[in-house]
Order: C-alpha cells, then structure tokens, then sequence
C-alpha cells in the first residue's frame, strides 16, 4: 500500500513536466506578435541586401546614370521659358544650339529611361520575390503547421 502514493506521485510529477512542455509550445505558437517580428527584422534584411544590388547595378553603368541625370536636368532647363534678352542677344545661334541640345538631350533621355528601366525592373522582381517570401512567413505565423503541434491532453504524442 506504501508504493501505491508514491507512484501516483511520480505518475503526477511526470505529467507536469509533459504539461510544462507542451504549455511552453503552445506559448510560443500562440505568440504570433513575436514570431512575425523576427520574421519581419529577416525580411527587412533581405529587402537591404536587395537595394544594395540595385545601386550596383547603377554602379556598374554610371555612364548611363549620368546621362540620364544630365538629361533630366536638361529637359528641366528646357521647360524654363526663355527671356526676351536671350532672345535679342543669341538670336539664332540660340536656336540652332537649342535645336541640336533638344537632339542630344533626347538620346541622352532615352538611354537613361533604358538604365533606369534596368535598375527598377531588378528591384520590382527582387521586391516581389521578397514580397512573397514575408506573404509566406506571415501566413505560416498565422496559421502554424499542425504536424508539429503538441498531443492534446491525454494522448500520446505523434
């Protein structure tokens, strides 16, 4: 009769530490807050590494960033109308040089939108794919794989 208490001691003490595990489970689970802000912080990391390949891609062709600033910056000076003292004193010459920028400008414009083209598409797909991957994580923090779920209570484990 003496062994009688003891076991159902031992039989209680070792079904706490089974609770105790799974309560400690279940705790991390239910913590999605957490879950999805180290999800996030890995995300946000990527995302960085992302935007550094972007701008190598710009630093791999800093001739065409260049040009494609230099004509923006043209197309802005463009826009500002000209003064009647210009007019008089370039007269022709005036127009011709503006002509021939106009020209220029334009194949500078047209080989810049190319390279900034470049650059937005590698960093619309790398966005995207990031995108996706946090899509993912979040659906996964929100609804968690039940094969790596505790046992209810009273059955064995799986």
């Amino acid at each position: 009769m003496g062994q009688e208490p003891d076991r159902i001691r031992a039989e209680i003490e070792e079904t706490r530490a089974e609770m105790s595990e799974t309560v400690d489970a279940l705790g991390y689970k239910a913590d999605v807050k957490t879950r999805a802000k180290e999800n996030l912080q890995d995300k946000k990391e990527s995302i960085a590494g992302t935007a550094s390949r972007a701008g190598s891609v710009a630093q791999e062709n800093p001739i065409g960033l260049a040009l494609g600033s230099i004509a923006i910056g043209f197309v802005a000076g463009m826009l500002i109308p000209s003064t009647r003292v210009e007019d008089e004193k370039l007269g022709e010459v005036s127009d011709s040089v503006v002509e021939k920028a106009k020209e220029t400008g334009q194949e500078a414009l047209e080989h810049g939108k190319q390279v900034a083209q470049d650059v937005a598409e590698t960093a619309k797909e790398s966005g995207q794919q990031h995108a996706e991957e946090v899509k993912e994580s979040a659906q996964q923090s929100a609804h968690p794989d039940r094969r790596g779920s505790a046992a209810p209570l009273g059955t064995p484990a799986a």
